[in-house]
């Protein structure tokens, strides 16, 4: 009897077969804690999941280049200027590692960009709020990057290949932001009584939002159980949190600031640290687009997009220029 033949001129029976040893390849790599690489085969599921996370990191670290930006100019000193500046070329670096894993998954860079200005794809919820003084510089240092490495340590060892090694450099330059921060609140912390003032309220201001850069509590997470299973994420959402309100609550002792949450403590039933509640609501409706700076950040993104046309134009004709010619030399 004649079989159902595909499109591509494949059976459907061999392709069940490819499909099940693929999958039976996957189920093996993951059980061996090991890592799958481009050109394995994967579910698609799978790889939707890794497109939406790496995506989503490489838009952070594009938007997160706008609060600090805006400061380069307007640093205290030309140290704090260079320190900076050195800073948001790190985190444009990151979005171009991060692009360029995700690009092996099948999805190009134009997609993703393009998903992004038109406000269809999300990015973290922290850079949607205000950066009004100086010392929210060392807060989004300390506390943000510090949440950003405490994320994303573990992702070295996500079982995507070009993922994980990408974030091996990432967290290396993560540490120097975080370290950078912290430098910046000890100082303020420990000079004249308005800078101690603004140093403390540019903490308070930060540690809710930051808490929060780890995702919705575990119950209300759908994607994260997922992701752990595949050994993507390692810990979950409320773990990293509980770490992260650990080591933050013995450097701010270091800074001599406190942070604004009467409830934290080791819990020594679970072993874990606490923290008071988190406002979830206001999380959800910066991350629907509604939070102090969305339309701020995005429009500044379409902006240089649109700006930057002409070079993304240049560089193609270029591009074309060059295969011509070398295309040329091999037929000679």
């Amino acid at each position: 009897m004649a079989q159902d033949v595909q499109p591509g001129g494949e059976s459907a029976q061999n392709q069940a077969a490819l499909e099940a040893a693929g999958q039976e390849n996957f189920d093996r790599i993951i059980a061996k804690d090991s890592r799958i690489e481009p050109r394995d085969w994967m579910p698609n599921a799978y790889r939707r999941s890794l497109v939406r996370q790496i995506s989503q990191h490489a838009h952070s670290e594009i938007i997160g280049m706008q609060p600090e930006a805006n400061w380069i100019s307007r640093a205290p000193s030309l140290k704090r200027k260079s320190i900076l500046m050195a800073k948001v070329q790190d985190e444009a670096g990151h979005g171009l590692y991060l692009y360029s894993a995700a690009e092996t998954l099948g999805t190009t860079r134009d997609e993703m960009t393009d998903a992004l200005v038109a406000g269809k794809a999300r990015y973290s919820s922290i850079f949607n709020y205000p950066t009004p003084t100086w010392a929210d510089m060392g807060a989004i240092g300390w506390m943000v990057d510090g949440a950003a490495i405490c994320n994303q340590v573990p992702l070295c060892r996500a079982s995507y290949g070009p993922y994980g090694r990408a974030m091996v450099r990432v967290c290396k330059e993560e540490s120097f932001h975080q370290r950078q921060g912290f430098e910046i609140l000890l100082e303020l912390a420990n000079g004249t009584p308005e800078q101690r003032v603004m140093a403390q309220d540019a903490v308070n201001r930060w540690y809710a939002p930051s808490l929060m850069m780890f995702g919705p509590p575990d119950d209300d997470s759908p994607n994260s159980k997922q992701s752990m299973a595949w050994n993507i994420k390692r810990f979950s959402n409320d773990e990293l949190r509980s770490r992260f309100v650990g080591m933050m609550a013995e450097q701010v002792k270091v800074l001599g600031l406190s942070l604004p949450d009467e409830a934290i403590h080791f819990n020594e039933d679970t072993k874990k640290w606490d923290h008071g509640p988190l406002d979830w609501d206001e999380f959800k409706e910066v991350l629907a687009g509604r939070g102090p700076c969305n339309a701020q950040r995005l429009e500044r993104r379409r902006s240089a997009h649109e700006d930057g046309a002409w070079v993304r134009e240049a560089a193609s004709a270029y591009a074309a220029k060059q295969a011509a010619t070398n295309a040329q030399k091999v037929a000679a």
